[in-house]
């Protein structure tokens, strides 16, 4: 009888464990609909994009995007770097992502298609529906799924242009233009959060 429970429950979490697991174009268009309401509701731009940080840090793979817009740089850097790298790439980006984002107001993004790449990344495609104001853009969604419980955004490319390939290559060129010192892009990357 013990025996007999055991297994019921196991067969029971297992189907309720894969239950949560979550389709990315049923994530990127639940996390969009979040943000739409929210840019909607009658708050001040600072209330907003302290909310839209929130979103991004549940749903954003933040370390992720920062480590791989270091490029080989990461390779070269102490844990103590790393911990201070992280710390100013998170606040660096929260920053960049919500202040551009609160300029939209109720923007509508419908997802459109789902490529899966391999067990590890999914492309959304998903489009901005034009305005008076803007024309229709393409969105996709490099949604990290190694974790189907738990999937990330690790990139846009708006438009054919990818966001964390950009940010990579500035990275590169500050690096590049004070020789190779990474306390130069700590500087940028502080400056540019606390103005």
């Amino acid at each position: 009888m013990k025996k007999n429970l055991l297994v019921l429950l196991v067969i029971f979490l297992s189907i309720s464990y894969s239950a949560f697991s979550i389709e990315p174009d049923i994530f990127v268009q639940s996390t969009v609909n979040r943000a739409s309401k929210l840019l909607g509701e009658n708050i001040s731009k600072e209330e907003k994009i302290e909310k839209l940080k929130l979103i991004a840090k549940e749903t954003v793979d933040i370390k992720g995007i920062g480590f791989y817009t270091l490029g080989v740089k990461r390779k070269s850097l102490n844990d103590e770097e790393k911990k201070n790298y992280t710390k100013l790439f998170e606040e660096y980006f929260l920053k960049s992502f919500s202040s551009r984002l609160a300029e939209y107001t109720n923007p509508e993004i419908d997802v459109t298609n789902k490529e899966k790449l391999n067990d590890n990344y999914t492309i959304v495609n998903s489009v901005l529906k034009a305005t008076n104001e803007r024309p229709e853009i393409n969105i996709d969604w490099r949604i990290y799924t190694k974790n189907p419980d738990n999937p990330q955004i690790r990139d846009l490319i708006i438009e054919g242009l990818s966001l964390a390939r950009t940010q990579k290559e500035e990275f590169a060129s500050v690096l590049s233009s004070n020789d190779n010192d990474i306390q130069a892009l700590f500087r940028v990357l502080k400056e540019f959060s606390n103005n």
